[in-house]
């Protein structure tokens, strides 16, 4: 059984998290790594239902991600947890309760965002009509001592996730040219 760890995206809504997170798990399996990807707005649903928004329901929420994380990288999976996940702190939290542990910030400037955004939600936000959403009412704090930076405003979809897998391989999370570590 190859060694499991927790690949943990981060970022604004709309930034690339989930469509990174499904591009990344698709080529792990064929590469025959087990994996499953915790996405935010399904464990919201699923695992979370009833939790709000407020930073300790928010804190709550990644807690339980992390802990269902732990417990698949323990079990030789690659978990992959897509979750906007605002605070640091709660983050780096997580980090230190795994044994590996790969942080990918999905960086995406605002106005990109609004651009992408096809629910509306930003551009609700921006004119108040939605209180506490993140990144713009509610605080987002980047990662500071992160693996990867990836930048879906400089990067196709296919770009980031080459030099994503790239970076795995180079530290040792999954193995080189294909081939399962």
């Amino acid at each position: 059984m190859s060694e499991g760890f927790t690949l943990w995206f981060t970022g604004l809504s709309g930034a690339g998290k989930s469509t990174l997170a499904g591009m990344a798990a698709e080529e792990l399996r064929r590469r025959g790594y087990r994996v499953e990807v915790l996405d935010g707005d399904e464990v919201r649903t699923n695992l979370s239902k009833g939790l709000g928004f407020s930073k300790e329901d928010r804190d709550t929420n990644i807690r339980r991600i992390g802990y269902v994380c732990n417990l698949l990288a323990r079990n030789g999976v690659i978990a992959i947890a897509a979750a906007i996940s605002p605070y640091r702190e709660i983050r780096d939290e997580i980090r230190a309760q795994h044994k590996r542990f790969f942080e990918a910030y999905i960086e995406c400037p605002l106005d990109t965002l609004v651009e992408r955004d096809v629910k509306g939600l930003y551009k609700k936000a921006l004119a108040g009509e939605l209180k506490g959403f993140t990144g713009v009412s509610d605080p987002y704090e980047p990662p500071l001592s992160h693996e990867l930076t990836i930048s879906t405003s400089r990067e196709t979809p296919q770009e980031s996730l080459a030099r994503l897998l790239g970076d795995l391989e180079a530290r040792g999370y999954i193995g080189r040219d294909g081939t399962k570590r």
